[in-house]
């Protein structure tokens, strides 16, 4: 086989000579040669190109175009093989691959779907999708994952089920993130969008209509594998999925709670519309400001319908659902929540600036079985542990400046019950003018450590320290015992032993 080169060099010999055997003796090459090439460019062809010899499996091609054709291109190699060797086929495996290859490539190209490229006008299409989230505490969450067509700018709030009520909680926040409402909301067919078809004609469940009534919203749903309808949502999808889901890809450790996962949300939010998009050349953020005088005004409220019934939340942070009493968060106080119950949970949705956010969940409970969760309520201090005494009067203000040991000996006191606690501190305000405050406050811890609060016992406290050294009070512990010992009675028996003997 001739090289392109060599071939080229006979062509332009024959042109100088136009000569089979002129140009053959000056190509180096046989006349009969020089002839082949000339007639294949004459009959215009490559003559470059080359020419495919009789194969054995010719003979089996309409065959197998035939099975390709029958299957739509999905048979295999292995059963078009098995079936062409039943019909005398005597060639390898390997030559039947590539003749499927080449049969199925033919085909791809005569059925190949072609899509019109979309372009998004501004102020008219949301869509919306859903990725699976991580796990927390071994229960599963999922990611709404929102985006303006237009701008590009994304929402991704992490959620607990895929319930219409939490659908419209997700719709109402993001279409305050974006602030207004587009002409049409795209997503894909689920049961809370598209209750049926009919002729291939999507039914949409009433309930959902009606959330797109109280926005001004048209709902559609995607055509069934069009890239062109869900390609943007499910860009967002596996974008959010990527950085938000712990995985090797991305060293991100396992989520401590729900409340964790939120704020991952919010900052992976944050980044993305900020960044400048390689589709538009521009930051999301940006082009959303421009895109936000397209958009339809926002209703004050948000679709509170399916959030359930109404409750006021009590002083003590709790509603009342099916006479049991369920906490919220304290902040909640005085305000009105929507309750529902999914399942065998209690779900809690409350309406701030951001929109419709779940508050609390609730797994359900029995009348007289409150369900209090202490995250709800703020830090509470041990005010019967940490209480410091804080003098109402002059005399109590006098006895306490005596020390620390003075304000021991008063809780320890008040603690046990003592008598007469009054005079007894008049005394021991008495005694530090005849002795220092500090000698008077050291005998009041000691009595606050050892509980002796009796009369005079002060007294002898402070006897036994003036001129001596104050040892720490004997206490009873795990390794030592205020019982006497029975050392006394070792040598009990030894003496009626010997008297014995």
């Amino acid at each position: 086989m001739k090289t392109k080169e060599e071939i080229m060099e006979i062509l332009e010999a024959f042109d100088l000579t136009g000569s089979y055997r002129a140009a053959a003796e000056l190509a180096g090459v046989d006349h009969h040669t020089v002839k082949r090439y000339v007639e294949l460019r004459g009959k215009g062809n490559d003559p470059t190109r080359r020419q495919q010899r009789p194969k054995m499996i010719d003979g089996f091609m309409p065959k197998i175009e035939e099975l390709i054709e029958r299957s739509g291109g999905r048979i295999g190699a292995d059963a078009v093989h098995d079936k062409i060797r039943a019909m005398g086929f005597a060639g390898t495996d390997r030559t039947t691959r590539r003749a499927v290859a080449a049969a199925k490539e033919s085909y791809r190209a005569g059925h190949r779907r072609v899509f019109r490229p979309w372009i998004p006008e501004p102020g008219l299409w949301v869509q919306w999708d859903w990725g699976d989230g991580p796990k927390i505490g071994g229960r599963k969450t999922w990611l709404w994952c929102a985006w303006l067509a237009w701008s590009r700018f994304r929402v991704v709030i992490p959620v607990l089920d895929k319930t219409l009520p939490t659908i419209a909680g997700c719709l109402d926040s993001t279409l305050r993130k974006i602030g207004g409402v587009p002409t049409y909301a795209l997503t894909d067919n689920e049961r809370t969008v598209t209750s049926d078809h009919i002729a291939r004609i999507p039914i949409r469940n009433p309930q959902i209509v009606e959330v797109g009534h109280h926005y001004g919203l048209t709902i559609r749903t995607c055509v069934p594998a069009d890239p062109q309808s869900k390609g943007g949502s499910e860009a967002t999808v596996r974008i959010a999925k990527r950085d938000l889901v712990p995985k090797d890809v991305n060293l991100r450790p396992a989520y401590q709670d729900f409340t964790e996962l939120e704020e991952a949300c919010r900052q992976f939010t944050d980044e993305v519309n900020n960044k400048v998009h390689r589709a538009i050349r521009r930051r999301p953020a940006e082009a959303l400001a421009e895109e936000q005088q397209r958009l339809h005004p926002l209703p004050n409220e948000p679709f509170t319908a399916a959030f359930g019934t109404t409750r006021k939340v009590a002083s003590d942070a709790t509603i009342s659902a099916e006479s049991v009493r369920y906490s919220v968060p304290h902040h909640l106080v005085g305000r009105t929540v929507w309750a529902r119950f999914h399942g065998d949970e209690l779900v809690v949705t409350a309406v701030n600036a951001d929109g419709a956010v779940e508050a609390a969940r609730h797994q359900r409970s029995t009348p007289g079985n409150p369900s209090i969760k202490d995250e709800h309520y703020p830090p509470r201090e041990n005010k019967d542990g940490d209480r410091t005494p804080k003098a109402a009067s002059a005399e109590e203000a006098a006895f306490l400046q005596l020390g620390p040991g003075a304000a021991s000996w008063l809780i320890e006191a008040a603690a046990a019950g003592a008598r007469r606690m009054r005079p007894k501190m008049a005394e021991a305000v008495a005694l530090a003018k005849l002795h220092t405050p500090a000698e008077i406050d050291r005998a009041l811890g000691t009595a606050a450590i050892a509980g002796r609060f009796a009369e005079n016992d002060l007294l002898s406290i402070l006897d036994h320290h003036l001129g001596r050294e104050v040892a720490e009070p004997t206490r009873a512990s795990e390794d030592h015992s205020l019982q006497p010992g029975t050392s006394a009675w070792s040598s009990f028996g030894l003496t009626n032993d010997k008297d014995a003997h």
